[in-house]
């Protein structure tokens, strides 16, 4: 009888795959001995493999390059990465190694950019892409960063108010885009998205507040949908109905000559994951060749804003699992040693699945559980009915340590989390460690930052510690074996 973890896995996914292998009965993620990592760092951690985020954006480029030669397209490619999905330096640093583009969401983000032009991280050609519902801080730093010479910063226009107080604050002539109010799917609790103008405004906003205005000159035009670039027919519905808003715009407006597809590509959350992202790039370009042939306006440039593609896929946490508690006949608990709420938000605010393995004893048999959080609180957990599938990992032994790894979790969790800052129940926030290749390709690891300690949460809380202790910053380094 096949009652081991590896025989589990065995007959239910094709397995190895590209980023998990085995050495022996130790799980390896892109080649990082992870029970290395664990036994170098302890747990929890999180860590954030380098490496993922340049594949993933060559990856992107590669397919856009092969779509606009097999459909003979005449625009060009743009990719952006989207920061708010991780704001840190070192993932900004690395994308950037990369030929790329920023896309902004609120005032902070252009104090980065510019932090980034001054450590010539960011060339000055680069696009800036503008996003959010703009008031008078991130107004400013908008006009800051084009008055100060970064002509290819473009505003996207989120209401009717913004052309109005972005030309008060910029001295010369300034570049926009209008980005478009789609329709929500029909499981939404809303019709139409909250940010950008509706469909058929934009054409009477172009000529109210643009057509005539010397100072503004129309880019782009911004398209976005909230559950990002999937096969199926509200993107394409929407697609379509974005396609006939260009085509309109073009006619009466020559400098308009970009079309951002923002909403980003899906990334691996199973182990059954499947996604032909060579197609859709491919009939994205041709429906937009379509478009413009039949109403005879050249095709634009196309601008894509990836953020959880770009980086997602880099991160990890590691978890022991403390104990396991009985609580029926049927419900076993696996408790691990931090919080889902604190440290893997989004599995707890949207039900969001992210890919879990067992670090280790995948020769042993297995059994079926819930996970459970360290908080009081009944909503931390990770289990079956959230996440459509049961949980099965080795079986639970006091005397055998048992580790288990969520992967694909480096968009959004550190943010949503509250990172460096108070946690539900004053979970402390778990070390953080940086993976990268040296030049000979070798595994070197970086603590970024160590666990959160009660003098840290306490001192955010406004309590006097006695006896103030200020931890030197330090930077440890270590080379694992591949």
């Amino acid at each position: 009888m096949n009652t081991k973890y590896i025989d589990l896995i065995d007959q239910t996914y094709f397995f190895p795959q590209e980023e998990f292998t085995l050495d022996g009965d130790h799980l390896k993620f892109h080649n990082i001995p992870l029970n290395d990592l664990v036994a170098e760092y302890g747990t929890p951690l999180k860590f954030t493999y380098l490496p993922k985020i340049s594949e993933n954006i060559a990856r992107a480029k590669n397919w856009f390059a092969n779509a606009i030669e097999k459909n003979a397209y005449k625009g060009k490619y743009h990719y952006c990465y989207c920061t708010k999905s991780s704001h840190f330096q070192h993932v900004l640093h690395e994308a950037l190694k990369n030929d790329i583009h920023i896309e902004t969401s609120s005032a902070f983000d252009i104090n980065i950019v510019e932090q980034l032009k001054r450590d010539g991280k960011l060339k000055n050609e680069a696009f800036v892409i503008c996003n959010g519902f703009k008031r008078e801080q991130y107004i400013e730093n908008i006009a800051r960063l084009i008055n100060g010479g970064h002509n290819n910063c473009i505003p996207i226009i989120d209401n009717y108010e913004e052309i109005d107080l972005l030309s008060e604050s910029i001295n010369d002539t300034f570049k926009v885009g209008i980005r478009i109010a789609s329709e929500e799917e029909p499981k939404f609790e809303f019709y139409t998205s909250r940010l950008g103008i509706g469909y058929k405004n934009i054409v009477p906003f172009y000529e109210n507040q643009i057509k005539d205005n010397d100072k503004v000159e129309l880019k782009m035009l911004h398209f976005f949908i909230n559950t990002g670039i999937r096969d199926n027919a509200y993107y394409w519905n929407e697609l379509v109905k974005c396609l006939k808003v260009y085509v309109r715009l073009k006619k009466m407006c020559p400098s308009l000559d970009s079309l951002n597809i923002g909403g980003g590509f899906p990334i691996k959350n199973s182990l059954a994951f499947e996604y032909d992202y060579q197609y859709m790039v491919d009939e994205i370009l041709n429906q937009i060749n379509i478009a413009c042939a039949e109403a005879e306006v050249p095709v634009p440039n196309i601008f894509t804003e990836f953020g959880s593609f770009t980086v997602g896929e880099s991160g990890g946490a590691i978890y022991e699992i403390l104990y396991q508690k009985q609580q029926n006949d049927r419900e076993k608990w696996n408790m691990i040693d931090s919080s889902f709420i604190t440290t893997l938000p989004d599995t707890w605010a949207i039900n969001k699945r992210f890919i879990m393995l067992p670090i280790n004893r995948w020769n042993e048999e297995y059994e079926r559980v819930l996970l459970g959080g360290l908080t009081c609180d009944s909503d931390d957990y990770y289990n079956s009915e959230q996440n459509m599938n049961a949980i099965y990992l080795p079986k639970y032994k006091k005397d055998k340590p048992l580790y288990i790894g969520f992967f694909n979790t480096g968009a959004y969790q550190e943010t949503i989390g509250g990172y460096g800052g108070l946690q539900h129940c004053l979970i402390p926030q778990p070390k953080h460690i940086l993976i990268e290749k040296d030049k000979k390709g070798n595994l070197v690891t970086t603590l970024f930052s160590p666990q959160q300690k009660a003098e840290d949460l306490l001192g955010i809380l406004g309590y006097e510690q006695p006896h103030p202790k200020k931890e030197k910053s330090h930077k440890k380094e270590k080379q694992l074996s591949n």
